[in-house]
């Protein structure tokens, strides 16, 4: 390998400190897109959250909606049952007399 002459040596390390010397600017552009990032991530994530409810809220109004429903038809149903059970026993205590 052949040695480096110390002009050489210098101008590389000229270079790897300009580049150094580079980076805290980089970081600190790069911290503020993070805190850009977070924020707007904040933002949309409040929004998704808001929609979410509303749906869920929506959901829940339109079971509710449904239960009643069903429940009306299970009582009418059962009403239904009981007057035809009513009209078919025999009647008891009364009899017919030719």
């Amino acid at each position: 390998m052949a040695a480096q002459t110390l002009e050489n040596r210098v101008e590389q390390l000229e270079a790897r400190v300009a580049k150094l010397e580079q980076l805290p600017d980089r970081i600190d552009g790069l911290a503020s897109q993070i805190v850009q990032l977070r924020t707007e991530m904040h933002g949309e994530f409040s929004a998704v959250r808001t929609e979410i409810r509303e749906e869920i809220r929506l959901g829940d109004e339109e079971t509710r909606r449904y239960m009643r429903v069903l429940h009306e038809e299970v009582i009418s149903r059962i009403a239904t049952i009981q007057e035809g059970q009513v009209d078919s026993r025999p009647r008891r205590g009364k009899t017919r007399n030719k």
